[in-house]
């Protein structure tokens, strides 16, 4: 069989994965990323573990793929999109710890943004808010306080920068580059220019020498080194997306007002917005879906992201011990009919879409004697349907008409949660019979630069796994609005700290 391969460097963990020409999986391998919490509001990632747990995952597949005489045809790459690392390109070490997406240590240089009018400027040109998210201030926060100076060819750069850069030899001669897809997360992306913005550049005093160079997301890079795998020595790689972009991708959203959404670590909805910049309403952002070089034009999305989606269900873990296993959150959620007055807001890491509010806390609210690990676990489920809700709301804002919504990532395999997405929305759910768009889709951008995948062919490539109508829910809408008066109360609770949001620290509040 003919096979096509993505490495997806996410957040919480790397995989290789395998798919045939029509997107099926053929075969996946898996590691676990280590998560590191130094201080209050900090995420952080070891760059050397991104890339052993690539190369681990990559040698396992192959193994397998070659014992089964299958053929590797080309491979993409996906990535937590923001995530930023600071590289010496002469020897490839990694200069300090990857500053996480999640990461809000550089909320206050935001907060001096939006008061110098400066967030204003980066609206219009990259598109995105002035929010610590986003990589320019990670790589000014790395260039002030990491020790960079004894790096003789300084690189800063995301995580797809740094895969295809070790993917295609690393220090001995490997393709130091990234997609526009990624590039546009960065703040320092011009929409309109298609390239690096020199204004926001020196704005942020970022060298540029040390910026990767901007290819498109279809098309080839280079090849895969025989020092990462000798059987997948040659094989071109041939393909960049950012893990949402990519998942819109795999999802065959490919017609403009087609959604997707990703409840992976955090909560992300994309709707293609076609081949003309389109204008955001409040709380959204606009970014590029893809940029297909000689195989198609560059095409833009309407986004809204939330941080904390999958996470919540990792508190209740790790944190709480409410669950043993993520998977247990669905059936201790389904034991009851509601929430018993609960209600979850989910800002573990500040509010993304459509509040933008780094400072925000997580709260669980409306407690009483009555309520059981089963109401907590049905309030953190019931709260991640609201997230989606809230953001598909400020999408119908814009001016993109929304027609479909279809569903990825391990938090949609729960029934309850895409009928409250359906419910709440009144737009019909979707999931595919994978859950792994992600991947998918990166594999699949690699199959349409050698010529194994045409566009036009790729809707008639997806099929549904489940389809979730809507229903009137006079419940679920008033405790929707019981969950946005909470949210307020969070934004609230933030204002009132006097140290910024933890990934790692909830706020409990009682009912009255």
């Amino acid at each position: 069989m003919r096979v096509l391969l993505a490495v997806d460097a996410g957040t919480t963990g790397v995989r290789a994965l395998a798919v045939d020409a029509l997107g099926g999986v053929v075969d996946v391998a898996y590691r676990d990323l280590t998560q590191s919490y130094p201080e209050p509001g900090w995420v952080e990632h070891d760059a050397a573990e991104i890339l052993s747990l690539v190369d681990d995952t990559l040698r396992e597949l192959a193994a397998r793929l070659e014992a089964a005489r299958h053929e590797v045809v080309a491979l993409g790459i996906t990535n937590q999109r923001e995530t930023t690392v600071a590289i010496d390109r002469s020897d490839g070490r990694a200069l300090a710890p990857a500053i996480v997406w999640q990461d809000r240590r550089t909320a206050p240089q935001c907060a001096m943004l939006v008061e110098s009018g400066d967030a204003t400027t980066i609206r219009a040109r990259t598109g995105l808010a002035a929010d610590p998210y986003f990589s320019a201030t990670k790589m000014q926060w790395l260039l002030e306080h990491a020790p960079l100076d004894g790096a003789r060819e300084l690189g800063l750069c995301t995580i797809d920068t740094l895969v295809a850069w070790h993917l295609t030899g690393g220090a001995d001669g490997g393709r130091y580059v990234t997609d526009a897809s990624n590039a546009a997360r960065t703040m320092l992306y011009d929409l309109d220019a298609a390239a690096w913005c020199p204004v926001l550049c020196s704005l942020f005093s970022i060298p540029t020498g040390a910026l990767a160079t901007i290819v498109p997301s279809c098309g080839a890079i280079g090849a895969v080194a025989a020092s990462i795998d000798p059987w997948l020595a040659g094989v071109p790689v041939a393909g960049i997306l950012g893990d949402q972009q990519a998942a819109l991708f795999g999802q065959r959203c490919t017609s403009p007002g087609m959604v997707k959404a990703t409840f992976g670590t955090g909560a992300f909805l994309l709707a293609n917005a076609g081949t003309a910049r389109p204008e955001s309403g409040d709380g959204l952002l606009t970014t590029v879906a893809w940029d297909l070089g000689e195989h198609g034009p560059r095409s833009f999305a309407l986004e809204a992201s939330a941080f904390v989606a999958g996470a919540a269900i990792q508190w209740l873990r790790d944190d709480l011990g409410l669950i043993a296993t993520a998977a247990e959150v669905a059936a201790l959620a389904e034991s009851v009919t509601d929430a018993n007055g609960a209600t979850f807001v989910p800002a573990l890491a500040g509010l993304g879409s459509p509040w933008w509010d780094p400072s925000a806390r997580g709260a669980l609210m409306g407690l009483s004697r009555g309520v059981t690990s089963a109401h907590v676990a049905r309030a953190v489920v019931e709260s991640l349907g609201f997230l989606g809700r809230a953001m598909l709301d400020a999408m119908r804002s814009g001016d993109v008409e929304l027609t479909e919504l279809r569903v990825d990532g391990g938090a949609a395999a729960m029934d309850l949660l895409c009928q409250l997405l359906a419910n709440g929305t009144g737009l019909v759910v979707r999931r595919p019979l994978s859950v792994e768009a992600t991947a998918i889709g990166a594999a699949m951008i690699a199959g349409m630069a050698t010529g194994e995948l045409d566009l036009a062919g790729l809707e008639a490539t997806w099929a549904p796994d489940a389809s979730f109508e809507p229903h009137e829910d006079v419940v679920g809408d008033a405790a929707y609005a019981t969950w946005l008066d909470a949210v307020s109360r969070t934004r609230a609770l933030g204002d009132r700290s006097s140290s910024g949001p933890s990934i790692s620290n909830v706020a409990i509040e009682g009912a009255p």
